[in-house]
């Protein structure tokens, strides 16, 4: 390997180890952001356009999945 591809291979590993934890704290966020959610009355997640069910739903996905993307586009088809 030349020291430019071994600099290159370096900034390459660097860059998706940052992406990773960029990926993981914008996965903790949407799931801080979903238990936000859960804690609402139904009175309340019927004014931003969900329901209950519409919770369970979303909670069901992988953890690795945002729930909240899930929901907005629930919403969004509830809404249309």
């Amino acid at each position: 390997m030349t020291a430019h591809s071994l600099a290159h291979a370096r900034v390459s590993y660097a860059d998706r180890a940052v992406a990773a934890v960029a990926r993981l704290m914008i996965a903790w966020k949407n799931r801080r952001d979903f238990q936000m959610l859960a804690e609402m009355n139904d009175r309340e997640l019927a004014d931003i356009g969900l329901t209950r069910s519409d919770l369970a739903l979303a909670s069901e996905l992988p953890l690795a999945n945002d729930p909240t993307a899930r929901l907005g586009a629930l919403a969004r088809r509830r809404a249309a």
